[in-house]
């Protein structure tokens, strides 16, 4: 047996679906467009990413979708963005379709408007002000990879497509949805009454192709009060938060501690100590008695938790210097101690962790620990892959938290989401999208991978994801340095191009 059918018949196995590896070579029209594209727009692309990143499009709990001003600018913009480059646009309240051409089939390019919560404090330059000069050659803003940069290219390979006047047999749309990051019903309702197109590619996650994402699931564990405090003069945690949002890795953290004498502040400098290999950073504050520690890691996406340093986990890590008692911060250090610990594999979480040949192993990271009224609640996020039923896994997380409450002896409220995991079994594209991949990056033999976050390729027919980011490279969408290079962003304009010349000719 050859090593290439070796290879494709462990290929076979590990993904539920068969298709031709290797597509024709990429066309000759579509690499003339793709170069005219990277010869005539990327300073307009720039400008044009540089404007969308300049609207603040968070949602804003406070002020519904259609009152939020920074929603509707964007809106606006991007209505009359498309109707400059000659693409028909409509307006369907949180969803957008810019298009181009005509035809019965189409071809679907899934985006989205909003972004993630951001803390400016952490920025050199404001996040919604697209900053090209604190680190050259990126491109720094909130939305930058995750998605505003994405929608911004994807404009103008349909711009470079239109110019040449390329002969297409089907339409091209742009859809562009306002609430990815917080809301997915008002696009599922969309799509009760909206026809999507027959072929789609969603460009809200890496290379080479996207054919298996993780389910999202939360475990909330919320400790009411104390009834009693610690009596004496001893050390007591007095409080201990963390995080900024669920879907981040938290890299802030800190932990106060009433009557500190200098031998406990000493011992927990040394196990900090033994973290810098890692990249925390630790902050020591005295006044008088009172110590507090500050933990400083690496925010990141949460569906990829290796790329972040996890400073809940690592400051309670730092803190398991004595036992802790007597107050709701000494429980939830015991819990995060015991059950979660510093690794991101569920390892200590009683029966939890597993993994799946393809999909990889599951992923269980705290990411933000706070008070709730009277109680101290820590979200953990969860990313799963197939392999186990939502029963089961919802089983051994209600075990596991028992097992820690019976050694604990306190109380604890409960709360667990398991989401499904998706897979593609039948899009017919990707041999088309592995082809523009390899020949663009010149990496050889490229296949489908999966990945640990959630993109809307769920909720269309045949739809995988395609880039932007490529593989083995930190994803920075959700952290506090959210960039794309320029280098990036360019030839991301040159595989845009060219494959939407090749599907919809």
């Amino acid at each position: 047996m050859s090593k290439k059918l070796v290879r494709l018949t462990l290929l076979s196995l590990l993904i539920p679906f068969a298709f031709s590896v290797h597509a024709a070579p990429v066309s000759v029209q579509a690499q003339e467009t793709a170069r005219y594209a990277l010869a005539t727009y990327p300073e307009p692309l720039i400008a044009s990413l540089a404007k969308m990143v300049s609207y603040n499009t968070v949602a804003d709990p406070a002020v519904p979708f259609a009152d939020n001003p920074q929603h509707a600018g964007f809106k606006h913009y991007l209505g009359q963005e498309a109707q400059r480059l000659g693409f028909d646009f409509h307006d369907h309240g949180h969803v957008l379709v810019i298009g181009m051409g005509t035809g019965r089939e189409r071809v679907g390019v899934i985006t989205h408007g909003d972004v993630q919560p951001v803390n400016p404090a952490k920025w050199a330059r404001s996040p919604f002000e697209l900053d090209r000069t604190s680190e050259p050659g990126k491109l720094l803003g909130r939305g930058t990879e995750d998605d505003k940069g994405p929608i911004a290219t994807a404009l103008y390979a349909m711009k470079a497509i239109q110019d040449k006047k390329v002969p297409l047999s089907k339409r091209i749309e742009l859809y562009v949805y306002m609430a990815e990051e917080s809301d997915w019903e008002p696009l599922k309702q969309f799509l009760k009454t909206h026809t999507p197109p027959q072929v789609n590619i969603t460009i809200d996650a890496e290379y080479p192709v996207v054919t298996a994402e993780k389910g999202y699931g939360s475990i909330k564990l919320a400790l009411p009060p104390r009834t009693a405090m610690p009596v004496g003069s001893g050390p007591v945690l007095a409080n201990l938060t963390g995080g900024f949002f669920a879907s981040q890795i938290p890299e802030d953290a800190s932990a106060v501690i009433e009557h500190a004498p200098a031998t406990l502040e000493a011992a927990i400098r040394a196990r900090a100590q033994q973290h810098q290999h890692k990249g925390m950073r630790y902050t020591f504050t005295r006044d008088g008695e009172r110590l507090t520690v500050t933990a400083l890691g690496v925010s990141a996406h949460s569906s990829k938790p290796e790329d972040g340093v996890n400073a809940i986990s690592m400051l309670a890590d730092a803190l398991a210097v004595q036992p802790w008692q007597g107050t709701q911060a000494a429980d939830m250090q015991s819990f995060l101690n015991e059950l979660v610990g510093t690794g991101i594999y569920g390892e200590r979480f009683g029966q939890i962790a597993y993994r799946d040949g393809f999909m990889g192993p599951m992923t269980v990271a705290p990411t933000v620990l706070k008070q709730n009224g009277s109680a101290l609640e820590l979200n953990i996020n969860l990313r799963r892959p197939q392999g186990k039923t939502s029963e089961l896994l919802q089983q051994q997380v209600a075990a596991a938290v028992d097992g820690w409450k019976a050694r604990r002896q306190i109380p604890a409220a409960l709360q667990v989401q398991i989401g499904e995991p998706w897979l593609q079994t039948a899009a017919p594209q990707i041999p088309t999208l592995l082809s523009v991949f390899e020949h663009y990056t010149g990496m050889a033999d490229p296949q489908p991978v999966a990945i640990g976050g959630g993109t809307n390729s769920r909720l269309f027919p045949n739809a995988v994801s395609f880039g932007p980011a490529m593989p083995h490279s930190v994803y920075t969408g959700h952290s506090e340095h959210e960039f794309i290079t320029e280098k990036q962003l360019l030839l991301n304009l040159q595989m845009y191009t060219a494959v939407l010349i090749e599907l919809a000719q």
